[in-house]
């Protein structure tokens, strides 16, 4: 970039902002990236440079501003987002740092709403896997929605570190077929190599000015680029210059660089700037641990350069809302810190001391302490759509927070006391109600069981689960009303582990894990006839009700039809719907493996009572015992739900995700193409082979695969499966 801040200029705006003035004085970056990759170290760099932190990762008070709790400290990896904002150039910015995990994809995607511009960090070290299905799906989403993006590259001390393979791996995979419009800013520069092999990075190399950021001394120092050095970067420089005249608006620019004329640097820096902040043009910048001896890191300035200069302003990145009530369309918002209030809750945590605590991202208008405001979400009718009074506004600083008056348009705060409002949902003025549509979120395909570990759990429950399911919306609860069973609905096994933790550590639940049951069904396969007696006679008010059925199948989802057949009253009226009664409630039960019972016609044929001892009880019991008897005679076939998986998958993975759905049992419907590189497999999997899909899918693919499922009906099982779950419930009683 152009020429840099001094030392001094940068002391003197150096350190935390907690509150900016205007909006134009703000930057909201989310970095985003696989796990591993160094977005947590690129984060404290930053924050070291801009003289937020004493030492790497490290507060005034010694906290580490990674470890936002303590099931992170104990994980040692990022599960959910946090900001540090800096001040560089006068310029508050917000560095959004975010889990690069698949099963904490929610997190990272509140961080995408609640930025203007992404950091995509990735590995030099990493190879071809340092672009993953993951980190490729990421980027296209945010082409998808114009956000500008430059790259950071890091670990580029590490063994088997090529910088410049991974820069050409960037442009070839995500240049979407224009792999000049991602190229390198810098280029690293290496000290001799040790004894062991390893190469140090002792500097950088800015290939617009030709200067190098020299720290081979101990001391960061700019010179000019020896002779050698600049032979090394005549070919990268030439072609970053063309790819920014390439993307300048003057249309003769190219012409007159073509025809030899040379470009002066304040031109070209300009033009960079522009097509960055259009999301033309995509920057690979350098990021490196400090030399030894040193304290900064090696690119940090040039990024903090790159965000101030090049990246745009709130105002430039616009969201849209809608009144929730007189149904008009949505309304781009106005990034005014006078305008009616909008905001929304990027993330919601507990409090200890103080409660819910909602991290919120303000998009127009200005929000105070002691301001009331209409809280409105997705799910009216539910607590979404109340007034509250917010409590404090502070400022986020990792796990941090410290007080603030305001925060205005475009910027990002806490705000406590908001009572009912949920990740997602809108907070706007009082008088203006507004509703910001939701970003999207996968949906949690991993089921988890859990009940309560003792009676003390019990009463707990309930209220945590319900405080867990606020905090993360990509876990999902759900009551089966067949199984019987509590279930939480997570993206992998990670975001299970960390779903129990938090009810263990921050909500004092202690849960049991069962293993997940599928709602399976019976059915008969052919007619079948039952004789149903209870008759007791032994001393007291006796029992006598006796009663004759033909049971028979009927088509799917026809439910249980039952049928009176009774001539000459053999049957009195009145215990008619005994006999139904009873029929229904051991369908409920099951006939064979303790599953309901579905699509069968019970016909009551014949039967006997007695003028005394007959009863509706009686004749409940004896309505079920004929159809037991009836099952015990009859072939019984267990159905199970099928469902309908659509699974997107990189074209390279098309043969083993086809493979492995035939070994699931799974009857493949066909194939089409999504998105460059990409196929769209649709298939009929049975559930029973689906409890663990998220997990398979992901290893099978490294990443690159997503599915969804549909259910669309129930089927007769295989009888060998069948047999084995039968065992295997007569093994449970």
């Amino acid at each position: 970039m152009a020429e840099k801040a001094s030392t001094a200029a940068r002391n003197s705006s150096a350190g935390r902002v907690l509150e900016a003035s205007q909006p134009d004085g703000i930057r909201n970056v989310v970095l985003v990236g696989h796990t591993g990759s160094g977005k947590t170290t690129v984060v404290e760099a930053l924050a070291m440079e801009a003289g937020a932190l004493t030492r790497a990762g490290r507060v005034e008070d010694g906290t580490c501003v990674s470890d936002y709790d303590d099931i992170e400290q104990r994980q040692h990896r990022s599960v959910q987002l946090s900001v540090v904002p800096v001040a560089w150039n006068g310029i508050k910015v917000n560095l959004i740092d975010t889990p690069g995990y698949a099963d904490f994809v929610g997190e990272l995607r509140a961080g995408l709403r609640a930025a203007d511009a992404a950091l995509f960090v990735v590995s030099a070290a990493a190879g071809a896997d340092g672009v993953d299905g993951q980190t490729l799906a990421l980027w296209e989403e945010c082409a998808s929605v114009g956000m500008p993006r430059a790259l950071v590259i890091t670990h580029l001390d590490a063994a088997r570190a090529d910088f410049d393979l991974m820069a050409q791996t960037c442009a070839d995979l995500l240049g979407d077929g224009d792999s000049d419009a991602i190229l390198p800013l810098q280029l690293p520069v290496y000290g001799p190599k040790g004894p062991d092999g390893h190469r140090p990075v002792t500097g950088v190399i800015d290939l617009l000015t030709e200067q190098v950021f020299d720290c081979s001394g101990g001391a960061h120092t700019r010179t000019d680029a020896t002779a050698e050095q600049t032979a090394q970067i005549e070919t990268a420089r030439n072609r970053l210059i063309e790819g920014i005249i390439a993307e300048s608006e003057d249309e003769t620019l190219m012409d007159r660089y073509l025809e030899g004329e040379p470009i002066d640097l304040t031109t070209l820096i300009a033009d960079l700037e522009r097509a960055v902040a259009r999301d033309r043009f995509h920057p690979i910048l350098v990021a490196a641990p400090p030399p030894e001896g040193t304290r900064e890191g090696l690119g940090m300035v040039e990024i903090l350069e790159l965000i101030t200069r090049g990246f745009p302003t709130p105002a430039e990145h616009t969201v849209a809302a809608r009144c929730p009530t007189n149904g008009a369309a949505p309304q781009p918002l106005s990034c005014d810190p006078g305008a009616p209030l909008a905001a929304e809750v990027i993330r919601t945590a507990s409090d200890p001391y103080v409660g819910r605590v909602s991290l919120v991202r303000v998009f127009s208008g200005t929000l105070h302490a002691d301001d009331t405001v209409h809280i409105c979400g997705h799910n009216d009718g539910n607590g979404h759509d109340v007034d509250e009074r917010v409590g404090a506004v502070t400022a986020p600083f990792g796990k941090q927070q410290f007080p603030i008056g305001q925060a205005i348009a475009g910027d990002i705060a806490y705000v406590t006391k908001l009572g009912h409002a949920e990740t997602g949902d809108t907070v706007s003025a009082k008088d203006s109600p507004l509703l910001i549509e939701p970003w999207p979120l996968p949906e949690p395909l991993l089921p988890v069981a859990v009940r309560a570990h003792g009676k003390a759990d019990e009463d707990k429950l309930s209220q945590g689960l319900s405080r867990l399911v606020a905090e993360d919306p990509t876990v999902r609860l759900e009551q089966n009303p067949r199984t019987h069973q509590l279930v939480l609905w997570c993206l992998g096994e990670a975001h299970r582990d960390v779903a129990l933790e938090r009810l263990r550590s921050r909500f004092g639940v202690q849960v049991d894990v069962d293993e997940y049951r599928v709602a399976l069904r019976e059915t008969f396969a052919g007619k079948a006839s039952g004789h149903g007696r209870h008759v007791k006679q032994s001393g007291g008010h006796g029992q006598y009700a006796i009663c004759d059925i033909e049971v028979e199948p009927l088509p799917e989802g026809s439910g249980i039809e039952f049928v009176d057949k009774v001539v000459g009253g053999a049957v009195p009226r009145q215990f008619i719907g005994s006999v139904e009664k009873g029929v229904r409630a051991q369908a409920e039960r099951g006939v064979a493996a303790g599953y309901p019972l579905v699509d069968v016609r019970v016909t009551l044929l014949d039967g006997k009572a007695h003028s005394v001892d007959s009863s509706d009880a009686a004749f409940q019991t004896a309505g079920a015992l004929a159809l037991r008897e009836a099952a015990a005679a009859a072939r019984i076939d267990l159905l199970e739900p099928i469902a309908e998986v659509r699974v997107t998958v990189a074209d390279d993975f098309v043969g083993t995700i086809l493979g492995d759905l035939a070994g699931r049992r799974g009857r493949v419907l066909g194939t089409e193409p999504a998105t460059a590189g990409r196929t769209v497999i649709r298939a009929e999997v049975p559930e029973l082979e689906l409890s663990r899909y998220a997990i398979d899918l992901r290893s099978l693919s490294r990443g690159a695969a997503q599915f969804d499922r549909d259910y669309v009906r129930h089927e007769p099982m295989p009888s060998q499966i069948a047999a084995d779950l039968r065992s295997r419930s007569e093994a449970t009683v």
